[in-house]
């Protein structure tokens, strides 16, 4: 995900006045949840097939997902990396959903092409 896209779930957010607040950078991971993923990439090491964060929690509570980070790890590049593991999104019933980033990639795709800049370059969203 780049920085567009960032900014474009952030604004989705701020538009839709979703409440949780997600981790978007490493200071703002909760520091237990950083500590249990490296005790089980320790424990686990090879054996693991996803991150320990990428794992859907299906009957976790929404504040729970919007909290849960499926990476927080420097890239191959040296930039540091923090991707939510779900992405809050407020339905047209006002609802919030919780999409997970790898399974509802579509769906959050969507999202973001909802998206449009005028030309002042505020974002409408349709």
């Amino acid at each position: 995900m780049n920085n567009e896209q960032d900014k474009t779930l952030e604004n989705s957010a701020e538009k839709n006045n979703i409440r949780t607040n997600q981790p978007m950078t490493k200071e703002e991971v909760d520091p237990n949840q950083k500590q249990a993923h490296r005790e089980e990439i320790q424990e686990r090491g090879s054996e693991l097939t996803v991150n320990p964060g990428d794992r859907p929690e299906p009957n976790a509570s929404h504040e729970d997902k919007a909290t849960q980070v499926a990476v927080d790890a420097p890239d191959i590049t040296g930039d540091h990396i923090t991707v939510p593991t779900y992405f809050m999104v407020e339905q047209p019933n006002g609802e919030e959903k919780a999409l997970h980033h790898v399974k509802d990639a579509e769906e959050i795709s969507d999202v973001i092409r909802q998206a449009r800049v005028d030309e002042d370059g505020n974002r409408i969203w349709s």
